[in-house]
């Protein structure tokens, strides 16, 4: 599993670019509400600490993780933002579905990435259960969040180059 022996929230300042004059913006599901919210703030943090603008961070809402890809190209579409976070949560049930959302959720993000020149940072969490959700969303593993701010942050600066 990738969060062993690491922490998702920890990461070192001084490679990261100042982000300042950047502007991003993240996209939410509010499927699972308590994990997504938690991810958010996490993103949002690490977007301030790195220098953005709070005026420089637009958050839209969307029912589900399946609505994520058409939120984020909504925000490409409409927003003049430097990068995207897509935000939520997948966690494993008795059916198909849980393959079904996290297929489509993470092949849809990859094709806007392919097709606009605006990164989308993948910032889903696909857990087998709740408990590991509540790790990842700022429990014993940190903040899914913060990283997915941090690779925001990287993105942008390389478009920018």
């Amino acid at each position: 599993m990738a969060t062993i022996n690491r922490n998702l929230s920890e990461y070192d300042k001084n490679t990261i670019p100042n982000a300042k004059g950047l502007r991003f913006g993240i996209v939410v599901s509010e499927w699972n509400e308590t994990i997504t919210s938690g991810l958010h703030q996490g993103a949002v943090e690490a977007l301030l600490e790195n220098g953005v603008n709070n005026d420089d961070i637009v958050t839209w809402h969307v029912p589900g993780s399946f609505e994520l890809v058409y939120g984020s190209k909504k925000m490409l579409q409409t927003q003049n933002v430097d990068a995207v976070i897509a935000i939520g949560s997948v966690i494993q049930g008795e059916t198909k579905h849980f393959d079904f959302v996290c297929e489509a959720v993470s092949q849809g993000i990859k094709d806007l990435n392919v097709q606009t020149d605006v990164p989308v940072i993948f910032c889903v969490l696909t857990d087998n259960t709740m408990q590991q959700a509540i790790d990842r969303s700022g429990g014993k593993h940190g903040n899914k969040g913060t990283e997915g701010a941090v690779a925001a942050i990287k993105m942008a600066y390389l478009r920018k180059k």
